[in-house]
C-alpha cells in the first residue's frame, strides 16, 4: 500500500481542488517574457485530468522570490498555461481576499484560475513545520473554500513552506501526475534498482558527491559509481593526484581535511567500485589537448574528461540495468569540451537500463544532444533531487503521508 494519496484516490468531480505546482520559470530579463516554459507542460497532463473528471482547479504557484530580478506577478504564467492547455486559465490577483474567494465561488466544473504569486504572503517563505503554516491565515482561508488539496511541486519538495506543508494538515491531500512519476522514477532508482546499477556523477559539491558515493555503496543502491567533472576532479585530488594550480583553485573551498579523509576512506573501501578518470581534456588556448593524468600536473585548465576515460565510462553505462546520471562531465557550453557528457549520454540512452536524469545542467546537455526523450525519466527537481539523493526527507512529501494516514484512518 502507498504511504501517499494519487489523484486516484480522490473523488474530484464538483470538487474545488487546491493545486500548488512549481512552475517557477526562466524569463527574458530585458522583456520578462517566459524564457522556458517546460515546468508548465510538466504539469498539463495532471491539469486536465483534473478538468476532464469535473473538478474545479485552483492554482497556486510561485515565481521567484522577494527581492529577486525575476520576481514577478503570475499573469504571463496564467496565459501561457492557458495556451498550452487550450482553454483559459483565469488568473486572478488575489491569494485569499474577498476577490479570490468571489472568484472561486463562481466557478463551474472543469474551469481553472491561477491566484497572484504565493510568495506575495508574508510567512510563505519561513520554515515552519506542518502543523505551524495550518494555522496560517491563506491556509485556513483557501481551505474554508477548498475540498481537497492536490500537489505537483515536486521542484519545491524540500521546502518546509506554507502553501506547499500547511494544507497537508486540513485537507484530503494527493500527489498530482508529476510527483507520483517522480517519486516512482527515483524509488525504482534509489530503493529497488535492477542490477547493476551505475552512477555517474559529476556536480561541483565535493561534500555532498562524497555523502552521495557512501550512501549508494554502502546502502548496495549501486554497483558501480563513475565520477566526472568537478567531482571527479575533486576525487582525484583526493587520491594524491597533483592536478595543477588552475584546476585545482576551483575546489579549494570544498577541501577540509574532514573532506579528505572521507573521500580517502571511499576510494580504499570501494576501490573496484569508484571510477576515476584516467585521462582529462585541458584548455591548450581554445583547443581540446588529452592528457593521461599521470601526466598532470598543468597550467592548463582541466574542462573535461579524456576520449579514453569516455569511452571506458560509457562501455560501463551501456551495460547497466539501471543508470542514474547527474552533472556534466566537462564543459557542455564550448562544444570541444561537451565531448564526455556527449559520448556517455549517446552509450546511456542506446542501452536497455532504466535511465534518469537529474539537475539543471544535465538536462540543459541533453537537450542540447537531443536525447533528453530517450532517457526513461528526466527529472524536474533541482535542490528536492539532491535531499532525495542525500537520503534526506522531503517535507511536502512527508506531509502528504501525513494526510494519508489520517484519510485511512478514518
Amino acid at each position: 500500500m502507498k504511504d501517499h494519496l494519487t489523484i486516484d484516490d480522490l473523488d474530484l468531480e464538483g470538487k474545488t481542488v487546491i493545486y500548488r505546482v512549481d512552475i517557477n520559470c526562466p524569463l527574458q530579463e530585458s522583456t520578462l517574457e517566459l524564457a522556458n516554459d517546460n515546468r508548465i507542460r510538466e504539469i498539463l497532463p495532471t491539469l486536465k485530468e483534473m478538468l476532464a473528471r469535473k473538478a474545479k482547479v485552483v492554482i497556486l504557484a510561485h515565481q521567484s522570490r522577494p527581492g529577486e530580478w525575476d520576481y514577478t506577478p503570475l499573469e504571463r504564467h496564467a496565459k501561457r498555461t492557458s495556451e498550452l492547455l487550450g482553454q483559459e486559465v483565469r488568473y486572478v490577483d488575489d491569494l485569499y481576499g474577498d476577490e479570490a474567494k468571489r472568484a472561486i465561488s463562481a466557478m463551474r466544473p472543469g474551469t481553472v484560475i491561477m491566484l497572484k504569486n504565493v510568495r506575495d504572503e508574508p510567512g510563505e517563505l519561513d520554515k515552519s513545520p506542518m502543523e505551524v503554516h495550518a494555522r496560517s491565515n491563506m491556509v485556513k482561508e483557501l481551505s474554508s473554500v477548498a475540498d481537497v488539496y492536490v500537489s505537483d511541486a515536486f521542484g519545491a519538495a524540500h521546502r518546509s513552506q506554507c502553501s506547499l506543508v500547511g494544507f497537508q494538515a486540513l485537507l484530503p491531500s494527493a500527489a498530482g501526475r508529476l510527483m507520483q512519476k517522480e517519486l516512482e522514477a527515483l524509488h525504482a532508482v534509489f530503493d529497488s534498482p535492477s542490477h547493476p546499477c551505475v552512477f555517474v556523477l559529476g556536480g561541483s559539491k565535493f561534500s555532498d558527491a562524497i555523502k552521495v558515493v557512501d550512501r549508494v555503496l554502502t546502502k548496495g543502491i549501486a554497483d558501480k559509481v563513475l565520477l566526472v567533472g568537478l567531482a571527479g576532479n575533486a576525487f582525484l585530488k583526493a587520491s594524491g593526484s597533483d592536478l595543477g594550480k588552475r584546476s585545482e583553485e576551483i575546489l579549494m573551498k570544498e577541501f577540509t581535511e574532514e573532506n579528505l579523509h572521507s573521500a580517502n576512506v571511499l576510494l580504499e573501501m570501494y576501490s573496484e567500485r569508484i571510477f576515476l578518470p584516467t585521462d582529462v581534456a585541458l584548455d591548450d588556448n581554445g583547443k581540446r589537448k588529452d592528457v593521461q593524468v599521470s601526466e598532470l600536473p598543468s597550467d592548463m585548465p582541466i574542462m573535461d574528461i579524456g576520449k579514453e576515460t569516455a569511452a571506458r565510462f560509457s562501455q560501463i553505462a551501456a551495460g547497466a540495468c539501471t543508470v542514474f546520471m547527474s552533472g556534466p562531465a566537462g564543459v557542455i557550453e564550448r562544444d570541444e569540451f561537451s565531448l564526455g557528457t556527449r559520448i556517455i549520454m549517446e552509450a546511456i540512452v542506446s542501452g536497455k537500463a532504466f535511465s534518469v536524469i537529474g539537475g539543471g545542467h544535465t538536462v540543459s546537455a541533453a537537450q542540447k544532444y537531443g536525447c533528453c526523450c530517450r532517457f526513461s525519466y528526466v527529472s524536474t527537481g533541482g535542490g528536492a533531487l539532491e535531499t532525495y539523493i542525500l537520503g534526506k526527507p522531503l517535507p511536502v512529501v512527508e506531509a502528504l503521508k501525513v494526510a494519508c494516514k489520517r484519510e485511512r484512518g478514518k
